[in-house]
C-alpha cells in the first residue's frame, strides 16, 4: 500500500515538473491552488454583485432579468454571468485538486489537521452557494435543481411537511421566494469567506494572491471561455410540467442526478461516508509525532526571529520569566509544533563556531540540537576525500540523497533545509576544507514545511536574517529542488557545481543553480510566488 502510494506521488510530482517546464514554477498553477481559489473566490464576488443590481425578483421577473442580462446586455452583463459560472466551477476544480495535492503529498498531520478539517466545512459552503445560484435564474435547469434538491432534503427526517410540494403548482411560489433565495445565495457566500480564513488561520505567510501574471493569464482564459460559450439560460421554468433534456453543470450538480438510480437516502450516506473519511484523515497513515522544539532561555534573546519565520504560528513572544534584562522570550505551543526546524536556523545562536560555551541554540528540536548538526557536519567533512569536495545537506522529505554519496560527497539530512543556519556554510566553507556546499530540497512550489526552501534562498541572498555572511563567496553554493524521485536532477547539479569547481582553479566556481546574483534573485522570486 505504501509503494502504492508513494509511485501516485511520484507520478503527481512528475505533472508539476511538466507544469514548471510550461508555466515556470512561479506561475505552476498545480502550486498555486490554494492562492487560485482565493482569486476564483473573489471574480465569483465582483461579478455577483454586478449580476445583483440588475437581477429582479417575482416568478417572471427573476428569469426575465437574468435574460436581459444575457442577450441584451451581452458586452456587460452577459460577460459577467458567463464569468460568474466559470469560476465557480474554476474555484470546485481547484478545491478538489488542492485537495487531493495535500492528501498525496501528506500534508494533514500534525499540526495541519486543524486546517484540513475546516476545510470539509469549506467545501460544503461551496456547493451550497452554487447549488443556491442555480436557483435563481429560474429556468428549466434551475426548475430540475429546485425540485431534486427539496426531494434530497426531505430524505432526511427533519421537516414536518414535504419541502418538495411547494414545488407543485406554478401559482404556490411568489416574488418572497426569490427574496429568500437571494439571501441564502449571499450568506452563504459570505460565511464561507470566514471558513476560508479560518481555513488558513493557523498557517503564517499564507498565500491568498496568485502571482499577477498567473492571475492575468487565468482571468484572461475566463474572459476568452465566457465570449466562445456563454452561458445561457434553458428556457423558463413550468412547474406544470417536467422538463426534459437539461445541460447539467457537473461541477455542483453531480449528486442530484444519482437519486433517480438509488434514494435521496443513500445519496446521503454517500456523502457522510465522505465526509467522514475525510474527517478521519488526519489520523490515519500518519507517521510517530515528531519531538516539539524547545526553548533555552540562556541562549534566547527574544529577538523574535523564530516567531517571525515558524510557517505554522507555534512560536509565540512573550514577557520574559527569568528576570533576564531582555524584554522577551520566545513560547512554542506543542500543538502548532511541527517539529520543522525551521526556527532553529533563524536563530542567532545557532552557529557552530562557538566555543566558550556549550554549543545550544535558543530554540531547537531536543532530538536534533545543533551540537548534533555540526557534529554530524564535521563527521561528513571528515570523510571528503580528493578535490571538488561537496558536503549536501538535504530535507528528508525528499529522501534518496544517499545514491549520490561517493568518497568526494557526503550528506546531511535535515526535517527541512530551512533549519540549516546559514553560519554553518561559512563554518564548513572557511575552516574545514569543504570546497562546496550542495543544498538539496524539495520541490520549488512543493516545500513539505511551506516555507523551507524561501528562507533558506533568502539567508543566503543576504535578504533575510539571519544573513549569510559577505566573506563568503555564494559562487561555492549550489542548489538542487526536485521531487522525491528525482535523484537525477541532483545528481546533475552536484556534477555541475563539481565541474564548475574544478575549472575555477581556486575551486571557486558555480554549479547550474547557483545562489548568487541573477540567478539567485530568480529562484528567491520564484519561492516568493
Amino acid at each position: 500500500m505504501a509503494m502504492k502510494f508513494g509511485a501516485v506521488r511520484r507520478a503527481l510530482e512528475g505533472v508539476e515538473k511538466g507544469f514548471d517546464a510550461a508555466f515556470t514554477p512561479a506561475w505552476n498553477p498545480i502550486s498555486q491552488l490554494g492562492a487560485l481559489g482565493w482569486f476564483f473566490y473573489w471574480v465569483v464576488v465582483v461579478t455577483g454583485i454586478y449580476l445583483y443590481i440588475f437581477f429582479d425578483t417575482g416568478i417572471h421577473a427573476a428569469y426575465d432579468s437574468v435574460e436581459y442580462l444575457t442577450h441584451v446586455q451581452w458586452y456587460a452583463g452577459g460577460v459577467m454571468r458567463s464569468l460568474h459560472r466559470y469560476a465557480s466551477d474554476a474555484m470546485v476544480l481547484v478545491m478538489l485538486l488542492h485537495l487531493t495535492r495535500e492528501y498525496v503529498m501528506g500534508r494533514l498531520h500534525g499540526p495541519r489537521w486543524f486546517t484540513w478539517i475546516v476545510g470539509i466545512p469549506v467545501m460544503w459552503a461551496v456547493f451550497a452557494s452554487g447549488i443556491s445560484g442555480y436557483w435563481l435564474v429560474w429556468d428549466r435547469l434551475a426548475q430540475y435543481v429546485a425540485v431534486a434538491t427539496t426531494e434530497w432534503l426531505d430524505a432526511l427526517p427533519v421537516f414536518g411537511q414535504p419541502i418538495a410540494r411547494n414545488f407543485l403548482d406554478q401559482d404556490a411560489l411568489s416574488g418572497r421566494f426569490f427574496t429568500l433565495m437571494i439571501f441564502i445565495h449571499i450568506g452563504v457566500p459570505l460565511f464561507l469567506l470566514f471558513l476560508m480564513w479560518l481555513h488558513i488561520s493557523r498557517l503564517t505567510h499564507s498565500k491568498v494572491n496568485p502571482p499577477r501574471g498567473l492571475a492575468a493569464g487565468s482571468l484572461l482564459m475566463l474572459v476568452a471561455l465566457a465570449l466562445w460559450r456563454p452561458a445561457l439560460s434553458q428556457g423558463p421554468a413550468d412547474l406544470n410540467s417536467v422538463p426534459g433534456v437539461l445541460r447539467i453543470d457537473w461541477y455542483y450538480l453531480f449528486a442530484l442526478p444519482a437519486q433517480d438510480a438509488v434514494s435521496g437516502a443513500w445519496v446521503w450516506i454517500a456523502v457522510a461516508a465522505g465526509t467522514l473519511a475525510l474527517a478521519v484523515a488526519p489520523w490515519v497513515r500518519r507517521g510517530a509525532r515528531v519531538p516539539v522544539a524547545v526553548v533555552d532561555l540562556n541562549n534566547c534573546n527574544g529577538c523574535g526571529r523564530c516567531f517571525a519565520d515558524c510557517p505554522y504560528g507555534a512560536v509565540t513572544l512573550q514577557p520574559r520569566s527569568d528576570g533576564s534584562a531582555y524584554s522577551h522570550e520566545a513560547v512554542v505551543r506543542p500543538d502548532l509544533c511541527a517539529g520543522c526546524g525551521i526556527c532553529t536556523g533563524a536563530c542567532p545562536t545557532a552557529t557552530p563556531f562557538r566555543r566558550r560555551s556549550e554549543l545550544v541554540a535558543g530554540i531547537e528540536r531536543p532530538d536534533f540540537p545543533v551540537r548534533v548538526l555540526r557534529e554530524r557536519s564535521l563527521e561528513a567533512a571528515r570523510r571528503l576525500q580528493g578535490e571538488a569536495r561537496v558536503l549536501i545537506y538535504g530535507c528528508e522529505p525528499r529522501g534518496g540523497l544517499a545514491a549520490v554519496e561517493d568518497g568526494a560527497t557526503a550528506v546531511v539530512t535535515l526535517p527541512c533545509i530551512g533549519m540549516l543556519p546559514p553560519p554553518f556554510i561559512d563554518f564548513l566553507l572557511t575552516r574545514h576544507h569543504v570546497d562546496g556546499i550542495l543544498l538539496a530540497g524539495c520541490r520549488e512550489g512543493a516545500c513539505f514545511h511551506r516555507l523551507g526552501i524561501e528562507w533558506t534562498l533568502r539567508r543566503i541572498a543576504r535578504e533575510r536574517d539571519p544573513y549569510l555572511r559577505e566573506r563568503v563567496s555564494r559562487e561555492r553554493i549550489g542548489g538542487a529542488f526536485a521531487g522525491a524521485g528525482e535523484v537525477g536532477r541532483v545528481a546533475a547539479e552536484l556534477a555541475a557545481l563539481r565541474a564548475r569547481l574544478r575549472a575555477s582553479g581556486a575551486l571557486e566556481g558555480v554549479s547550474g543553480r547557483c545562489v548568487e546574483g541573477p540567478a539567485a534573485k530568480a529562484s528567491v522570486e520564484r519561492a516568493n510566488g
